[in-house]
């Protein structure tokens, strides 16, 4: 700090830091404050925020990826970055404050030149060259897309152009008139539909390269000047010769631009504040820059290399030497703040503050009371002016509120900010606070100074999950499909056909020995998706399909029966009430690390809810890997041996079940309970103590495998049985544990994602709790795709070893594990690996697993085996060789492995360097890449679902009865034939399940190419459409597609207009439906209507227009115009209908 108005301030601990900033905004103007990473961020944003909430705070987040990455940033970070300099130039507030991050501002940015020029703006009513708009996107970074999801989209659709501009506003959509702006309007990107109408837009570039001649003229003269002629395998630079953007082209700013700036070039006159132990992290990232370009440039002259060659460019382009990021601050103001106190002098000044009290000694020893040595700590500084405790989250904030008013402290005053905070007493507030401060007239206590770690960051709103069901539920040419009359079909694409002289779009299926089956779009719904990729297609017309669904409904109905009876069974029995016990259950939730997500408590409200019922719970508890089932058994362990009965937990691998131990044994610490192990890894003498526990009642808790089972171990009394991923047990175990359960709690956890079907087809047989929602804490997973690359996949490696970690590798198949160990050896020789597969001995396989958990090895190489339940919290790294050959849910739980602690997890999908890979393999690949939220992986999962999944709910045999009919036909009966024989009229019914009618009207029924383009987008509404009956819906529908798309052309309306009448005639009973411009012809389904009388009545009603011929009812009318025919035919269907319903109310 040699400058004279560079100064360091002592005593500013985090969280204090941020008053100081608000008090040098106050006196001179906007501050950047520079974080170390974007956890501190977070952190200073959170104090901001309660210190003065109405402060504009802007944040210029880093780059999520590494230098010489293959991987571009995320959008969504590099539009946030492009916003927020482009507001910088355009004009900001007076008083602000800019966060960022050291990364960020080491870090070179385009200069302000080109942001200016690089703003597009347009009214409504003015006109617009729609050409020159496209122009700009592409050269800015957008990109072209069917349906706008994420920042960075557009999409063109005739006269309407949606656009997603950087920032967090949402996406935009312009309704052109010609080349006039006729209205402009920002819409909801999950359901597209509008939420508010503009009169301006203006948009910012997406991504710092812009590509315009110039900029491409200008890399091509660098890059050539820096490695030479570029050869055809190139594909950087063939990408960028032809105006193209290609992964990881930011990393090469410095050849397109000659002219970056810094961020301080932006903020000519402001102040800068540094975090703690910046310059140390500072010079440290200079150091790995330097050394991965070293590295690189050493790769480049190895000959014989597998993958493909990566040209790094030179540091100081990019990033900022320690020179330059001198001269870029010694004309600023420069506050550098110091948490421990220091002697003051030239250039270092007292900011009055001091960490915090940490009550770690008191929450070790078990002898003193946690909360009352807060209490008197509370007392003590409570002398001094106001006590603030800052919690993570408003249920921390209540809890905490009982256990301190349970101390005696009567006056708690909850406040949302610091301007509620009065001169005296104590305040509660919810601030992300890591520890608390101790300064003149205040005291902050953090949450976890008391209670220790808590590992929680406020959520974002995440990306609605069920955008990526839609995407995953579309159709797509080469799909296996089921049609419910014929079978196992393969779907072709979309045709139009003319029948009647009409136009009519129909979906082509392919059958056995080339047939085709053309079926109208409106009856989309008698399809399903197979579920399965490969798989025999039937025969049309063969009788093979009806006898094998005939055969399927047999059994289903045995099964539903017997799911049925299980249930009444149940409902008669007793089992002891369980209610938690006051004062220490309080306590006991206080030490859960977490904030419970809303999924958690739910599960564990109906937990408690069925142990206090009096009755045999028997619930199942469906979450993703690592999404706080656990903790929910904790819980209802916690209740059920403080109220006197014993617990048994069952896992089934030795592994799982020292990992629950551990965590047992971890939060039952300091409480009367008595946990005990059992499985292979528990010596003689403790398990034969162990057994002799569970005979006399003195062990509380049991954790163990299958071990539990055995037949020398009695309980003398069992009151709740947790089983651990209950999938994974064999038949006699079922059985065994079926025994042990007759009149105790059961709770069984699995990881298994069932889908949404199954649960209603269960529901009431067995309760059915979802999480679906990932703990707050866990960071999502940076997920890279890329080709294997030596170089990237040994600094991932290094990287993990060297912060402490351990790392996973995982290959499709046996055979390339040798290769892979070669490659370990050869280019990785620091690190040591252990080998695992699922062809090894159970015995073996358990102790290799147990060495790499117990930290032995830093590198886990296995088959698919890693998918199933480890929990390993310091495996942080991923890397998955061919990823192409791996299925979507498998993909989503194995890379679910890591990313289990605070650490940032990064997974590795790479595929095999200069192959193609077939489209399906690369949009499951994209899928994972853009699903960094971490919830959607479950309702992936259950799409993608490998249909096992789901079978052993009910019994061993019916996952092949699935394989037989795919899987949501199955759901379907299965569901159908439940609530037949509860609402008892499954007693000698024929179902004969699903129908549709079919309907020729000879009026033209499609959704025209012209209107919308894209096919997976008619599809999906298509299907959308054949779901939707009562007229309300369809002018819902009506309304959204007009708000996207313009207004509806005639063939729309008329597709509207049948898909009601198809409605009535369900109603009515009606399986065909032809109207000519004579009249209509009506054949009943199964050639039956269900009121004959009734029917006679209609026939009369006509007046002699209507006749009976051939088991088809034929009516006479004179029906010339189109609307005249559509509208006759609903109300024939109509009033068929309403004969049913009369009949229905008289039976």
């Amino acid at each position: 700090m040699t400058s004279p108005h560079h100064i360091t301030i002592a005593g500013a601990p985090e969280g204090y830091d941020a008053k100081l900033i608000l008090a040098e905004v106050a006196k001179s103007g906007p501050v950047v404050h520079i974080a170390r990473d974007d956890k501190r961020l977070a952190a200073m944003q959170a104090a901001l925020s309660f210190f003065a909430p109405d402060m504009p705070v802007i944040v210029f987040p880093a780059w999520d990826c590494l230098p010489y990455d293959r991987v571009s940033p995320n959008a969504d970070i590099s539009a946030a970055r492009m916003a927020t300099l482009a507001g910088l130039v355009h004009g900001m507030p007076d008083r602000f404050v800019l966060l960022t991050t050291m990364a960020a501002a080491t870090q070179r940015v385009p200069a302000r030149a080109v942001l200016r020029d690089a703003a597009f703006k347009a009214r409504v009513n003015d006109r617009i060259d729609e050409q020159a708009l496209r122009d700009f996107l592409v050269r800015m970074g957008f990109t072209q897309s069917p349906t706008v999801m994420e920042p960075g989209d557009y999409a063109v659709r005739g006269g309407i152009i949606d656009i997603f501009p950087p920032g967090q506003t949402g996406p935009v959509r312009l309704d052109l008139f010609g080349d006039v702006l006729d209205g402009a309007r920002r819409f909801d990107p999950a359901t597209q539909r509008t939420t508010e109408n503009l009169s301006l837009v203006e948009l910012a570039p997406v991504s710092e390269v812009i590509l315009d001649p110039a900029a491409i003229t200008r890399f091509r003269q660098n890059y050539r000047i820096a490695f030479g002629a570029a050869g055809t395998d190139d594909p950087l630079y063939e990408a960028v010769s032809a105006g193209r953007k290609h992964a990881g082209i930011e990393h090469w700013l410095g050849f397109f631009q000659d002219d970056l700036e810094t961020l301080f070039d932006y903020l000519p006159n402001v102040t800068v504040s540094l975090d703690d132990q910046i310059a140390p992290a500072r010079l440290a990232r200079w150091e790995s820059i330097e050394d991965q370009y070293g590295t690189r440039m050493h790769a480049l002259d190895q000959k014989g290399r597998m993958d493909t060659v990566y040209k790094p460019a030179d540091p100081a382009l990019l990033y900022l030497t320690d020179a330059a990021w001198d001269a870029a601050i010694a004309d600023k103001r420069v506050l550098q703040f110091a948490p421990n106190k220091q002697a003051t002098g030239v250039g270092v000044i007292d900011g009055g503050a001091r960490i915090g009290r940490n009550f770690s000694p008191e929450r070790q020893q078990e002898s003193i009371s946690l909360f009352g040595a807060l209490a008197e700590h509370i007392r003590a500084r409570m002398d001094a002016g106001p006590v603030v405790i800052a919690s993570y989250s408003e249920g921390a904030r209540e809890r905490l509120m009982g256990l301190i008013e349970d101390e005696g402290l009567a006056e708690t005053i909850p406040v949302t900010d610091f301007s509620r905070v009065s001169k005296t007493g104590l305040h509660l507030a919810v601030w992300a606070l890591d520890a608390g401060f101790e300064a003149d007239g205040l005291t902050v206590i953090s949450e976890q100074d008391v209670l220790g770690d808590r590992l929680i960051r406020q959520t974002k709103r995440k990306r609605r999950a069920e955008n990526f069901l839609s995407e995953a539920n579309s159709l797509n040419p080469a799909d296996l499909v089921v049609h419910v009359d014929h079978g196992v079909g393969r779907f072709v694409g979309l045709e139009v056909v003319t029948a009647l002289g009409a136009a009519h779009e129909c979906l082509l299926l392919e059958y056995a020995e080339n047939s085709k089956l053309y079926l109208p779009v409106e009856n989309i719904e008698l399809l399903s998706k197979y579920g399965h990729e490969t798989g025999l297609l039937d025969k049309l017309g063969g009788g093979a399909w009806q006898a094998k669904k005939a055969k399927l409904k047999d059994r289903i109905r045995q099964i539903a029966e017997r799911l049925i009876r299980v249930a009444a069974e149940r409902a008669l029995r007793t089992a002891p009430a369980l209610d938690p016990p006051d004062g220490l259950w309080d306590q006991f939730l206080a030490r859960f690390p977490y904030v419970e997500t809303d999924d958690q408590l739910a599960a564990i409200e109906d937990v408690l809810a069925d142990l206090g019922s009096g009755k045999p719970m028997d619930r199942l508890i469906c979450g993703d890997v690592g999404f706080g089932k656990t903790e929910v058994a904790i819980r209802a362990a916690f209740i059920a041996a403080m109220c006197g009965v014993q617990v048994a937990i069952i896992a089934p691998t030795t592994l799982l079940a020292r990992q629950h131990y551990q965590n047992f044994a971890e939060r039952f610490r300091g409480f009367p309970i008595n946990v005990r192990p059992l499985s292979r890894f528990v010596g003689t003498r403790d398990a034969a103590l162990t057994r002799d526990g569970i005979a006399d009642g003195t062990a509380d808790i049991v954790v163990g495998t299958h071990a539990l089972m055995a037949k020398g171990v009695k309980f003398k009394n069992l009151g709740l049985l947790v089983i651990d991923e209950e999938q994974k047990f064999g038949v006699q175990h079922k059985e065994r544990l079926k025994q042990l359960r007759t009149d105790v709690h059961v709770l069984t956890l699995t990881a298994t994602p069932i889908p949404r079907t199954l649960q209603l087809s269960l529901s009431g047989v067995r309760d059915l709790s979802i999480i679906g929602t990932p703990p707050i804490d866990r960071l999502a997973i940076r997920t890279y795709v890329s080709e294997f690359d030596t170089i990237t996949v040994r600094e991932a490696l290094l990287r993990e070893h060297y912060r402490g970690g351990q790392s996973f590798i995982v290959v499709p198949r046996i055979s390339d594990m040798e290769e892979m160990e070669e490659f370990l050896k050869r280019e990785v020789p620091e690190v040591s690996y252990i080998a695992a597969t699922g062809q090894m001995a159970a015995g073996e396989l358990d102790d290799r697993m147990n060495a790499f958990y117990d930290g032995k090895y830093d590198v886990l190489l296995a088959t698919t085996i890693v998918e199933s339940g480890l929990d390993i919290p310091t495996a942080n790294t991923m890397i998955v060789w061919r990823a192409d050959m791996f299925g979507l849910s498998q993909l989503y739980q194995i890379r679910g492995r890591v990313g289990r602690s605070k650490t940032r997890a990064y997974a590795y999908l790479t595929t095999k360097p200069r192959q193609k890979l077939t489209d399906t393999a690369q949009k499951r690949l994209r899928v994972l890449g853009s699903i960094d939220t971490l919830g959607a992986g479950f309702t992936l999962a259950s799409q993608d679902l490998d249909i096992r999944g789901a079978g052993n709910l009910l019994g061993e045999e019916q996952s092949g009865q699935m394989r037989e009919v795919g899987y949501e036909l199955y759901q379907q009966m299965l569901e159908d034939q439940i609530k037949a024989i509860r609402s008892g009229e499954a007693e000698g019914i024929i179902d004969d399940g699903q129908w549709a009618p079919q309907i020729s009207l000879g009026v033209p029924v499609l959704i025209p190419d012209t209107y919308i383009p894209d096919l997976d987008v008619r599809l999906g509404l298509y299907r959308r459409l054949s779901d939707l009956t009562t007229k309300v819906e369809l002018e819902g529908f009506a309304a959204e597609l007009i708000d996207r798309f313009g207004k509806l052309p005639r063939e729309v309306n008329t597709l509207m207009l049948v898909v009601r009448i198809k409605a009535m005639c369900k109603k009515a009973g009606i399986a065909k439906l032809d109207a000519g411009p004579k009249g209509a012809t009506i054949q009943f389904h199964n050639d039956k209507f269900a009121s004959p009388s009734g029917l006679v009545e209609f026939i009369h009603a006509q007046k002699g227009q209507a006749k009976v011929k051939d088991n088809k009812i034929v009516v006479m009318r004179d029906w010339t115009k189109e609307r005249d025919k559509i509208q006759g035919a609903f109300n024939i269907a109509r009033d068929l209908a309403a004969v049913l319903k009369a009949e229905k109310a008289k039976g």
